[in-house]
């Protein structure tokens, strides 16, 4: 029983952390700030990579539309990096003002491609890398508020990624997601002066940083994860523009949402073994508190599992615990409810939501029996399929 007690209590300390971790930072992203304005008025020269694995669906409106940006056409290039494209879709592209890097490997990642594609550039010919994904639609002025950015200081930039379809209660389930990771570890960490999160893709570094940094990652998931850990480690701060829109296409259907949060949670807990400690020694010799912030990140539930897990927790305390056990886990389940509730945008709340929980507790299995497969999906390309959908959001 002695036993049984102190895992109840290291339990309890682990998820109470947890929440309270989620909610003190939904709080804070509610928090108006004033974005940093620009000391110069330098036009940086962007290279926009998108790199694409067997995309012929998506690929030729996706360069077309990088086109549409309100930034002088001659500073920044669109470069498609094209693994496994069907040749037509190449001979598409090519009719296009943009540059198409053909690349092959025996096993594909996003890593691979972009530094093959880098060491391939001249060396100094761009300011600015920036990132996208290969069914990525950007906001016209989403350049534009990016470039201020970097001309107010900043060598690492992620801009909003927000959903560009909501049709269907998989694709409502990961958009909402998607803006409740924009609340948390975006806005509310910027509101308290730490760095936003990385997402992979809407993201922008000064060139020579990204591909200095990239040189040395070789992930084959979440390479965007080892390169915000190397970069924070090293003390660089991420802006965060709300204000700059990057569409990004949710998953519609149930197979593909847990293949893709089983790729997250795989990497999220690779690089939580890889790093934690290294953070914990940062924090306490250098003052990094950035770094230990992004570590402590990685071992945090998966969000999913997490509410249904508290509920489940607190129904079973009910039942065989002291009543002080239920309150206090029923505390920690509705302010885990409330951390989500709070950074979910308002145009959210329909009818359409409601089908979307609906689907929460299909969601819930899925992801748990998720984190058996996670070892195998960290050292396994896990490709997450897009289709040329129409968008909902970005017009």
């Amino acid at each position: 029983m002695i036993i049984l007690e102190i895992l109840h209590y290291l339990l309890l300390i682990y998820l109470g952390a947890s929440v309270l971790f989620l909610i003190n930072y939904a709080i804070l992203g509610k928090i108006p700030r004033k974005v940093k304005q620009p000391t110069k008025s330098k036009q940086n020269r962007f290279a926009v990579f998108i790199p694409g694995y067997k995309e012929d669906a998506v690929i030729y409106e996706v360069a077309k539309e990088a086109l549409n940006q309100n930034y002088p056409k001659e500073l920044f290039v669109v470069i498609v990096i094209a693994d496994s494209f069907q040749q037509k879709t190449l001979a598409d592209l090519n009719s296009l003002p943009i540059m198409v890097k053909e690349v092959s490997f025996d096993k594909s990642t996003k890593a691979k491609a972009l530094n093959k594609t880098m060491a391939d550039l001249p060396e100094t010919l761009y300011d600015v890398a920036l990132i996208l994904d290969a069914d990525n639609v950007l906001a016209p002025d989403f350049i534009t508020k990016i470039n201020d950015s970097f001309n107010a200081g900043y060598h690492v930039v992620q801009g909003h990624r927000a959903a560009k379809n909501t049709k269907g209660a998989f694709a409502m389930l990961d958009a909402m997601s998607e803006e409740i990771n924009n609340n948390i570890y975006s806005k509310g960490h910027r509101a308290i002066g730490l760095s936003s999160r990385l997402v992979g893709s809407g993201m922008a570094f000064s060139y020579q940083l990204f591909k200095n940094t990239m040189s040395n990652i070789d992930a084959v998931g979440g390479f965007d994860k080892e390169l915000e850990l190397r970069l924070l480690k090293r003390g660089f701060k991420f802006e965060y523009r709300d204000d700059a829109i990057c569409y990004d296409e949710k998953v519609s259907q149930a197979e593909v949402f847990n293949n893709q949060r089983s790729r997250w949670i795989s990497a999220q807990y690779h690089y939580f073994k890889k790093h934690f400690l290294k953070a914990c020694w940062e924090l306490i010799t250098k003052g990094n508190v950035d770094y230990f912030d992004k570590a402590f990140q990685m071992m945090l539930p998966p969000r999913l599992i997490l509410p249904g897990f508290l509920f489940a927790t607190a129904i079973i305390a009910f039942f065989v615990s002291p009543t002080l056990y239920f309150y206090v886990w029923t505390v920690i389940f509705v302010a885990n409810i409330l951390s989500f509730a709070i950074s979910i945008p308002g145009k959210f709340y329909s009818l359409q939501m409601i089908n979307a929980f609906m689907q929460l507790p299909k969601a819930f299995f899925g992801i748990f029996i998720a984190l058996f497969k996670m070892g195998g999906a960290n050292k396994t390309f896990i490709h997450t399929p897009h289709t040329n959908v129409e968008s909902d959001n970005t017009h």
